[in-house]
């Protein structure tokens, strides 16, 4: 502080207002400001006001590199999480398609047992009503048979009827029962 102060009277004894022999006037600016500078540079120099300006930009500039270690670190962790769901994601993706690739195959399968069991059932049914068709058919032609059988013995009925006296319906009743008795013993 001596130093600075001396610095300064040095100074302002120096300066041109001393050369022109008027001594110290205060009532040159110049000189008052030069002089209050100077006493302000020094006060801050003795006040060690430079060294603390320096430790606080220091102490700011580490926070400042902490934060963006922090912020680093906080990136690359996220980067980390994001390439892990992006591995995630695609594996569901690849599983999702693996599902979607089997329920096809299934639905493929199941379409063509549908298929095939629907041919079998048509199959049976066609049987089935081949079987119904085969058995009215026969049917159809015992109750023509008998039909036409009972039509016939009527028929004859009653043309022996017309034609036969008692003496030969007695004839073929003998015959008859000779027949019967012929086969039975």
């Amino acid at each position: 502080m001596r130093n600075i102060l001396a610095l300064a009277l040095t100074l302002g004894a120096a300066s041109p207002a001393f050369a022109a022999g008027g001594g110290m006037d205060l009532s040159n600016t110049n000189l008052v400001v030069a002089l209050a500078f100077i006493l302000f540079i020094g006060i801050l120099l003795f006040a060690k006001v430079p060294s603390l300006i320096a430790a606080q930009l220091d102490n700011r500039a580490e926070g400042i590199q902490k934060e963006l270690d922090e912020a680093r670190a906080l990136r690359e962790e996220a980067q980390t999480v994001l390439a892990s769901y992006e591995r995630k994601q695609q594996e569901v993706q690849a599983q999702a398609d693996q599902i979607v690739a089997a329920a096809r195959d299934d639905a493929a399968r199941a379409a063509e047992q549908a298929k095939a069991d629907l041919e079998v059932s048509i199959a049976r049914r066609l049987a089935a009503a081949q079987e119904q068709i085969a058995s009215a058919e026969a049917s159809a032609v015992k109750e023509v048979r008998d039909q036409a059988i009972s039509i016939a013995v009527a028929a004859a009925d009653q043309v022996i009827s017309k034609q036969m006296t008692a003496a030969e319906a007695n004839k073929l009743i003998d015959a008859a029962i000779a027949d019967v008795d012929a086969k039975l013993h």
